[in-house]
């Protein structure tokens, strides 16, 4: 599959992104949360984005099922998406299965106090991962909007990618990863010289510095960690970082790093 074919096709599918309700002054750093929280007493200020009320495990669906596949987006198997869609198949056991190894927790592929406790650990108050914050990946310091699709979708897509972030960061020894780029409004895309159909425009991008790591271990590793595009050293402008998204067909493609 051709890079363009791949970009096409995150056009169309675009439009079927998983929403969540925000107003349109949302703030650029701190946008509210996907869900609100839960009414029941004594709920951590880290529960505050999101808090849930029952295991989850296959053949249930709902919001609460959504919101779980937001957190565990980082885990879909290697080359894997996983849907954010509310319904918990067989996809969602396997990615909260692999969640729970990930945390040394029993594998059970059901979302559960301990599952959903570790995800407390990790959520902060305003819905990002414990190691990401949406001014990362908004440093053209927009409102969300002027991109592509309307900025609900921008701000899902992008709450997407932050988790799937962390999950990266996480089987990377928690060590940290700089982002250098993030969502892109229109104006900000061309001032930086972007294709006019990037992925950036969605929010559904992320460029990454090579931290302690090195640009071709984390290109690698993103296979594993729902970034169907993934572009390093050796792909043309893409020396001195690397791109991952998802949203869109596999494409992989860092020469330098065998990739």
């Amino acid at each position: 599959m051709t890079s363009r074919s791949s970009l096409l096709l995150a056009s169309a599918l675009a439009g079927v992104s998983l929403l969540f309700t925000a107003p349109p002054s949302a703030s650029a750093s701190t946008p509210p949360p996907v869900a609100p929280a839960s009414a029941s007493a004594g709920v951590a200020p880290t529960n505050a984005c999101f808090t849930w009320n029952r295991s989850l495990g296959e053949g249930t669906s709902g919001e609460d099922v959504r919101q779980l596949q937001i957190r565990v987006a980082g885990y879909p198997g290697s080359g894997g998406e996983l849907a954010v869609d509310g319904e918990f198949g067989t996809a969602t056991r396997a990615a909260v299965q692999r969640f729970q190894a990930a945390y040394g927790l029993e594998s059970d592929g059901v979302a559960g106090p301990l599952t959903f406790g570790k995800i407390y650990e990790l959520q902060k108050g305003d819905c990002s991962p414990a190691s990401f914050d949406w001014s990362e990946l908004n440093q053209c310091g927009t409102d969300w909007t002027g991109g592509q699709v309307d900025a609900a979708t921008v701000q899902t897509n992008v709450l997407v990618t932050m988790w799937k972030l962390q999950a990266l960061r996480h089987a990377m020894g928690d060590r940290p990863i700089g982002i250098n780029d993030g969502f892109r409004d229109h104006a900000c895309n061309d001032a930086v010289g972007g294709a006019p159909d990037s992925l950036h425009l969605y929010g559904l991008a992320a460029d990454m510095s090579a931290g302690s790591q090195g640009f071709c271990a984390l290109a690698l590793q993103a296979r594993e960690h729902g970034f169907t595009q993934i572009l390093g050293p050796g792909y043309p402008g893409h020396d001195d970082h690397v791109h991952v998204a998802g949203g869109t067909g596999p494409y992989w493609s860092a020469p330098n790093c065998g990739l």
